[in-house]
């Protein structure tokens, strides 16, 4: 049976409902969730394959993932839906990055509330077996996460690029993954990004460790349920002159949150 669609908010935050959680799912979450993630990403690769996985299936695979992580005992909370209503153009999204969980979730989210969507990727992602298909069909912007100053000039070509054919782009401007946010290998690629072609910027806070990175595959690690899931999301702006200023407001949001969330 499929989870509910009960992640469809439409107001302007998002808790999860209570639901039971069966015993299988509560004693081995992680196999539970990867055994229907798996059958996700096989029938996507397929659907993209087959030129047929446009950005509705993308939303409604994210909708399927966030539903099965919830079935599980993930509680997942989100914040700052209104906000992404404002946006009347293709936008820049930047934010913190700490696991796989919000690769799988985030286009459910925003795909409802902007036209398209896309994001700048690792290549690694678009390597992989079966899931490769699924990213490309995404037109994706690429980095080598190798030579900084060619990562960056791919990001201002072929970002301006999306935004100019009406994507929005999402950006994690970290050089790994982290469970802990350190502004000082948070860079302002996506500043540049937005101040180079005009689009507004939403940034993005994010607590995703119930995802956890694993020993062998680091993107597929433990589901620790008892963590909540936590997204926020802050006004759009735009980026006047070098954005010193506002890739501060950037980094202050995700840690302003991270801390309340550290609290609760």
């Amino acid at each position: 049976m499929k989870p509910d669609a009960t992640w469809r908010a439409r107001d302007d935050r998002y808790d999860s409902p209570e639901r039971h959680i069966g015993w299988l799912a509560r004693t081995f979450p992680a196999l539970s969730f990867y055994t229907k993630l798996v059958g996700i990403v096989l029938r996507s690769s397929r659907l993209a394959r087959q030129g047929r996985y446009d950005h509705i299936a993308w939303a409604r695979s994210s909708e399927e993932v966030t539903g099965y992580l919830e079935a599980v005992g993930c509680r997942i909370h989100v914040e700052g839906l209104g906000n992404l209503d404002a946006l009347e153009r293709p936008c820049v999204f930047i934010g913190n990055h700490m696991s796989s969980l919000e690769t799988f979730v985030l286009p459910g989210l925003l795909l409802p509330r902007c036209s398209n969507l896309t994001f700048v990727v690792k290549r690694s992602l678009t390597e992989y077996p079966f899931f490769k298909h699924v990213m490309l069909s995404r037109n994706p912007v690429v980095v080598d996460r190798v030579n900084p100053r060619d990562d960056l000039k791919a990001v201002m070509e072929q970002g301006a690029e999306r935004l100019a054919a009406g994507y929005s782009i999402a950006i994690f401007p970290q050089h790994t993954r982290a469970i802990e946010f350190d502004p000082e290998q948070f860079n302002s690629i996506g500043i540049k990004l937005a101040a180079r072609t005009g689009a507004p910027v939403v940034p993005v806070a994010l607590q995703t460790s119930a995802w956890s990175p694993g020993k062998r595959f680091k993107d597929y690690g433990p589901i620790i349920p008892a963590r909540p899931v936590h997204f926020a999301f802050g006004a759009p702006f735009t980026v006047v002159g070098k954005g010193n200023e506002e890739h501060q407001r950037v980094v202050r949001f995700i840690q302003e949150h991270l801390a309340r969330w550290q609290k609760n």
